[in-house]
Parts: C-alpha cells; sequence; structure tokens
C-alpha cells in the first residue's frame, strides 16, 4: 500500500479525468477509545455492509473538501480533516471502474441527539433522513465483528492490531 501527503492524494487521483478512476475518501473517527463506523442500507449498493463514512470526490474537489462534504451531508456534522492514514485500490465485480479510496484521520463536533453508543436515527434536521440503517462507536477489538467492506478490510485489520493509535490527535 502506498501512503502520501495530502497534496498526492489529489494528484494522484482526479475525479471526471477520463481515466474512469473512482475517487472515493473516508473518515477515521475516533472518540474515547472508539471509532465511528457505517452500515449501508439494505436496498442499496453492497447492502448492509460496513464502512467508515465519505463518500465519492467530485470534480474540482481536494480530498479533505470532499470527505468534509461528505461528512455534513450524511451525519450532519461538522469535520476537522487530518492526515491521510491509507489508501487502497480495489476493483469490486459489482463496479464497472476499480476506485481508489483514501483513508484520513478526522475529527468532528457530536451531532445533536447522540447518546450511548448508537447514532440519533436522523441528524439533518427535521425530515432529513440519515443513509445508513446503522451508525455506531465501536471499539478497535471488536471491528472484526463487523461485515466490512473488502476495500476497508485491510485497514480494518491493522486497526485492529493497533496501528494508527493516534489517530484521535490531529496536527
Amino acid at each position: 500500500m502506498q501512503y502520501a501527503a495530502l497534496g498526492a492524494a489529489a494528484r494522484f487521483c482526479a475525479p471526471g479525468d477520463g481515466g474512469g478512476m473512482i475517487c472515493v475518501v473516508a473518515a477515521v473517527i475516533e472518540r474515547g477509545g472508539r471509532l465511528l463506523i457505517c452500515q449501508r442500507r439494505r436496498g442499496g449498493a453492497f447492502p448492509l455492509k460496513w464502512e467508515f463514512p465519505g463518500g465519492k470526490m467530485r470534480a474540482g474537489e481536494t480530498p479533505w473538501e470532499a470527505l468534509t462534504r461528505e461528512l455534513r451531508e450524511e451525519l450532519g456534522v461538522a469535520a476537522r480533516i487530518g492526515r491521510e492514514l491509507f489508501r487502497v485500490r480495489h476493483s469490486y465485480a459489482e463496479l464497472r471502474h476499480p476506485l481508489q479510496l483514501f483513508f484520513f484521520a478526522a475529527s468532528m463536533e457530536t451531532a445533536r441527539g447522540w447518546q450511548n453508543q448508537e447514532w440519533p436515527r436522523a441528524v439533518g434536521g427535521a425530515g432529513s433522513k440519515m443513509p445508513f440503517e446503522r451508525v455506531l462507536w465501536v471499539k478497535r477489538g471488536d471491528l472484526a465483528r463487523y461485515d466490512f467492506l473488502r476495500a476497508d478490510r485491510e485497514l480494518v485489520a491493522r486497526l485492529v492490531r493497533g496501528e494508527f493509535a493516534d489517530i484521535g490527535v490531529l496536527t
């Protein structure tokens, strides 16, 4: 796997450049010894698989702009994006093009109504619907219990082993 500075991520994967690469960013958010994970919707692509929050970059966006936007849209939170932790290129048989996935350390403000270990059902205000079945805060050691997307699994294994211990510290 390759590691890079934030600026290199934008040069390595440019959405809309005609190369067919799907550029995806995801946040690894740790708070109180737990990581934030999201379960995809039952009726969508890769149903009920777990992932770290994030999404596709749009043409002209930097990775951190895209991730800030995705966290605001999906979870209704303001985010601070830190360093790139890990990147992986993965091809899914279900997708026409391969994807380049960048994982960044991130922090955020807790959404209104969050309590215990589960996220509130609606976070974007009146009438909004969360784009996930479930959103949970889980201990690193428990990550292996969840059925993650294949592209996330190497990072999950490394997190379980205790790598990237400084996620909660943004520089």
